[in-house]
């Protein structure tokens, strides 16, 4: 959290030379471990926010423009999302597919979301030629009309704006390449923000509540520091859980939580849609699916050979008790209907059926309730990642976190120039924590902590590897200085 604290924390003038340190006394007690580990924490934490600071700022920025987002889609989109008036009575579900397509007709409708409440419009999904991956034509229709409001090119749930600023926050625009800026920020944010949190509150000081609250008597550096302090420890909570779900889909170190989750049975479960597969599920037991019995004896479910239509298969799963702000996904060959809860807001709503278009029987049924722990606490850090759980308070709450890291990094480097040696004529800025600080460090503390290490870089690539440049990098400067002094002294 601090960049001055890796400079050592010290209250002096930043152009008053640091006493030398008297030799310890033979057979005098090492240093405890916190007093052992803490210029190696102030050295770590130095480099992590000179280097990885920029990425953590720029991150923080492009996610305060996504938290704005759903607010902002609303404003700018409000043609297509709202209707002009609010009718008696709705058209089907039908008919208002066949007004998309015929606004749409090179396009393959693909989905359909009913109107959520009685202002919204109902947005069908299609696939249409000549979209980028990930991209579908939503035509918007008036549930009351069954009149088209417009069409727009969405990603998932995600309107032409939010969209873009999706992938700028994840990507910047660069495609996969750009990718591991956003995976290096979230896989160093919670070393550096945990690291930053040590330091602060093993910093001595005479009040208990400058832990807490700024210092407003002090003054120069020792005030920003008091700030910056402060705010990390006030957003440490937030920025950890910003990094742990941002990780969970980033390429590298997503890769390994997501076999892990699958490995503690934890995966995230989907409805079966498969008529067969149904039809087995159903002997299991399930209220709402069952073979077809004739005269006592057990009959395979009708081949798909009719399709009931999207009402009678909405109708199917609002008996199997599926209510809430649907997400109807048509069958695809050999498939059923898909409808979804997608009321991701808490208390969430997110159970699911899928329903025969033959005869629109009950295939399977998923509640969330049953789903595994980690499925669930990986669904609320996600949302709650994307500012969708609390709604506007969740997307105010994850653009304060924003403004707090970006203050953060502003403070942090700027007490590294107060720290910079005024005396010289030549630029500089602030010395960084001396080396050797890890031979200081308890072979009992040392030894698990490279362990430690180890692992989590192993697990979180990224991470692994920039620390290993990191302490290369440091090596190699060492060596060059060592042999510039040895230089100068000859």
């Amino acid at each position: 959290m601090s960049l001055d604290q890796a400079q050592g924390a010290r209250t002096r003038d930043a152009d008053t030379p640091a006493p030398a340190a008297a030799p310890a006394p033979a057979g005098a007690a090492r240093p405890g471990a916190w007093a052992a580990l803490r210029p190696l924490l102030l050295r770590m934490h130095f480099y992590a926010g000179i280097l990885i600071a920029p990425l953590l700022f720029l991150a923080a920025a492009t996610g305060l423009l996504y938290a704005g987002s759903w607010q902002a889609e609303k404003i700018i989109y409000a043609d297509e999302l709202t209707v002009s008036h609010v009718g008696d009575s709705e058209r089907t579900l039908a008919d208002q597919v066949a007004a998309a397509r015929r606004a749409e007709p090179s396009g393959k409708v693909v989905g359909v979301w009913p109107a959520p409440d009685s202002e919204a419009t109902t947005r069908v999904i299609m696939e249409v030629p000549g979209l980028e991956e990930g991209r579908n034509r939503t035509v918007f229709v008036d549930p009351y009309t069954a009149e088209v409001n417009g069409a727009l090119t969405t990603s998932g749930d995600a309107l032409p704006l939010r969209a873009w600023l999706s992938e700028f926050h994840s990507n910047l625009q660069l495609g996969e390449f750009g990718r591991n800026y956003s995976e290096l920020a979230a896989s160093w944010l919670w070393v550096v923000a945990l690291g930053g949190l040590a330091l602060w509150i093993g910093r001595r000081r005479s009040r208990k509540a400058q832990l807490v609250l700024p210092d407003r008597k002090a003054t120069g550096r020792r005030k920003t520091l008091s700030w910056h302090g402060a705010v990390g420890l006030w957003a440490v909570t937030g920025l950890v859980a910003l990094s742990a779900t941002g990780l969970t889909w980033s390429k590298y170190a997503g890769d390994h939580i997501g076999q892990l989750q699958d490995r503690l049975g934890g995966a995230t479960p989907s409805v079966s849609a498969t008529p067969a597969a149904g039809a087995d599920a159903a002997a299991g037991g399930d209220e709402h699916a069952g073979h077809v019995m004739t005269e006592g004896m057990e009959m395979p479910p009708p081949a798909p050979t009719a399709d009931i239509g999207i009402d009678a298969a909405v109708a199917a799963a609002h008996r199997a008790g599926i209510t809430e702000t649907l997400q109807v996904t048509l069958p695809a060959k050999g498939k059923g209907y898909v409808i979804k809860e997608k009321d991701r807001q808490f208390p969430v709503h997110l159970d699911s059926v899928a329903v025969d278009p033959a005869d629109g029987r009950v295939l399977d049924v998923l509640r969330f309730s049953d789903y595994p722990v980690l499925a669930k606490l990986t669904r609320f850090g996600i949302d709650l990642h994307m500012g969708l759980t609390f709604g506007l308070v969740n997307q105010i709450g994850l653009a304060a976190l924003a403004v707090a890291l970006m203050f953060l990094v502003f403070w942090g480097y700027r007490m590294w120039w107060l720290r910079r040696p005024t005396k010289e004529r030549r630029v500089s800025v602030g010395r960084v924590q001396p080396r050797g600080a890890w031979r200081k460090v308890p072979v009992t503390v040392l030894l698990p902590l490279v362990a430690v290490t180890g692992v989590v870089g192993w697990f979180v690539p990224l991470l692994g590897i920039s620390l290993a440049v990191f302490l290369v990098v440091d090596v190699v400067v060492g060596v060059v200085a060592g042999r510039r002094g040895v230089v100068a002294a000859g």
